[in-house]
């Protein structure tokens, strides 16, 4: 009798990797291009949705806190279905300007900015920042797939 033994399907590493103008344009694109490439991906709604908010934050921060004139920043989305995780990393020219991580939440009300790292810290399931020499840095955020 030839019997067959299941096998799990290998883990896979997806990944996206765009430069884009360190502009507000650059911004909105960014989120789009994210939007796009998460639904040709195997992520749930949810997990797009907050990727999506993220990307929006942290890509609207490197064009407006990153910005060096003639520097474009890098967004890199990467899949990996080995850890069932969605990671985000923003990539700006201005390493000597780091977020702060523990994200003050007393933004007066009024402020028209402030808010964007309080959102990322709500939708992540963790973030942080990494040098990127010799002079950037990198903004990331990672969210966990969530169960079917």
């Amino acid at each position: 009798m030839n019997a067959t033994t299941p096998r799990l399907a290998a883990p896979t590493v997806h990944t996206f990797t765009q430069r884009l103008s360190s502009t507000r344009r650059g911004a909105r694109l960014a989120r789009l291009l994210v939007v796009e490439q998460l639904r040709a991906w195997p992520v749930s709604p949810g997990v797009a949705d907050r990727a999506e908010q993220i990307v929006a934050e942290l890509a609207a921060n490197a064009a407006l806190h990153g910005c060096v004139q003639g520097r474009d920043f890098q967004l890199r989305l990467t899949l990996d279905t080995a850890t069932d995780t969605v990671r985000i990393a923003v990539t700006d020219a201005r390493g000597e300007w780091l977020p702060a991580l523990s994200v003050d939440f007393e933004t007066p009300p009024d402020s028209e900015s402030g808010r964007g790292l309080i959102l990322v810290t709500a939708l992540a399931d963790r973030w942080g920042t990494d040098p990127y020499p010799p002079s950037g840095k990198t903004v990331w955020a990672e969210c966990a797939m969530e169960a079917p």
